[in-house]
């Protein structure tokens, strides 16, 4: 994710794992979890490389996912029914938690950032929704992950979940709306810019990553 590896950088298990002083096991098992998480590809050659995220494609999934989020507002605006509290309350508890006590910066973090959303999509009364957002996500998830590893963006993501869960709560939900919209909006900003830094510096850095190509 930083760019320190080119995209045509055979990940090698015997050159990473004395690269990094572990055994070949450990290096096996990561690199399939990488590619399970579409961090790393395997190639026809039968060796794993970084994946080159696909920028062209980003700003039309995440208009995809903006609309599928709102629309799960806007429902509940237009029919006047409030959105399921038993799914929203818990929700609104486990991210005054994080709050209080701020998850170290990690790309693992997505996954409390999608599960935020999912939630709040099935707390809306329309499963389906929340469904197509998760499908969303899966194709997002390699990009997303260049916006949650600074504590500052820890930090606002948390804010920012808070004060779209206790708006739906209180029953604000045109304020729900504009915030997440914001939301959604600086996420996509930071993304970009990060992701599109990391391919730059991962074509320059072509032939520079000790002990991994072959």
């Amino acid at each position: 994710m930083s760019g320190e590896f080119s995209f045509r950088d055979r990940l090698a298990e015997e050159r990473l794992a004395a690269l990094l002083g572990v055994s070949r096991t450990p290096i096996r098992e990561a690199l399939t979890r990488l590619a399970g998480d579409g961090l790393v590809e395997k190639r026809s050659d039968g060796g794993y490389y970084p994946a080159e995220p696909d920028l062209g494609s980003l700003c039309d999934l995440y208009e995809i996912r903006v609309m599928l989020e709102l629309r799960g507002l806007q429902r509940a605006v237009e029919s006047g029914t409030a959105h399921d509290p038993a799914l929203l309350e818990p929700l609104r508890d486990r991210w005054r938690a994080l709050r209080d006590d701020h998850p170290a910066p990690d790309p693992d973090f997505v996954a409390l950032n999608e599960d935020f959303h999912i939630t709040l999509s099935r707390a809306s009364g329309n499963v389906e929704i929340a469904h197509m957002l998760d499908a969303i996500n899966a194709r997002i998830r390699l990009v997303r992950m260049h916006d949650l590893v600074t504590a500052d963006r820890v930090h606002l993501t948390i804010v920012q979940h808070l004060g779209i869960v206790e708006r739906v709560l209180a029953g604000d939900l045109e304020g729900s709306v504009a915030a997440l919209r914001q939301h959604v909006g600086e996420s996509m900003d930071v993304v970009e810019k990060r992701a599109a830094r990391a391919i730059t510096r991962m074509v320059l850095s072509r032939g520079r990553a000790p002990g991994v190509r072959s």
